[in-house]
């Protein structure tokens, strides 16, 4: 047992060590992260933030950082669906003077356990965390083949699934109109508290010129003040 352990052990070395003379990985994350990249992109919010994403097909996580770079790791491997079918791509740098067979496929099972014991056969020997992420990305896959399938069933059987649209810019244009009427509440009311001072302190005299709506307001405000202080006398 010990023999063939160390055997596996020197084959690894070996296949890591061709693997770095086969592509360079650092130098080529030196070259996307400093220079260009045209799958490096921000999204929405994100440009406030400075977070990077990835639109390659075969990144992992759909971020932009060291780890999870499809182009700059040797040895990388993702989970993607076609047609219904999970397949599992596993990225052979020695294929990549043919960049088209560079990827190998495997058929995943539609059974979840047996899935994942298929990710821990063919990924023994990758880090844990592309496994991990693997892993937490064959979940999401089939947890949304499964709503797929059961609005599916409700279409054939007659009961069609209500399907709630995201106005997105309605909401943006609702969110603009908040805020403004938020200012405008906050400028009204600042409006009447001056008021009232220059009322009390008849600044102008008899003669006042102000807007009729908060004017009343404040008049209105005055009064039942004084309504309060007579009652508790």
């Amino acid at each position: 047992f010990s023999v063939v352990c160390s055997v596996n052990h020197a084959f690894t070395c070996c296949t890591d060590n061709f693997r770095e003379v086969m592509q360079h990985d650092e130098m080529i994350w030196q070259g996307i992260n400093h220079q260009f990249c045209s799958f490096k992109t921000t999204i929405g919010k994100a440009k406030s933030d400075k977070t990077m994403f990835c639109r390659h097909p075969y990144s992992v996580t759909g971020l932009c950082n060291r780890t999870s770079c499809p182009l700059a790791n040797s040895k990388y491997a993702t989970i993607r669906e076609e047609g219904g079918k999970v397949h599992l791509y596993i990225k052979t740098v020695e294929r990549a003077h043919s960049p088209k067979n560079m990827w190998e496929k495997v058929l995943l099972s539609r059974n979840y356990s047996k899935a994942l014991s298929q990710i821990d056969e063919h990924l023994q020997y990758f880090p844990k965390v592309l496994m991990h992420r693997n892993k937490q990305r064959l979940t999401k896959i089939h947890q949304y083949l499964i709503r797929m399938r059961k609005i599916r069933l409700k279409e054939l059987s007659g009961r069609k699934a209500k399907m709630v649209r995201v106005h997105r810019k309605v909401e943006q244009r609702e969110e603009r109109r908040e805020r403004k009427a938020l200012v405008a509440a906050k400028l009204e009311q600042t409006i009447e508290k001056e008021l009232v001072e220059r009322l009390a302190k008849g600044t102008y005299g008899d003669i006042y010129n102000f807007p009729e709506v908060p004017y009343q307001k404040a008049l209105e405000n005055v009064e039942n003040e004084e309504e309060e202080e007579e009652e508790e006398e």
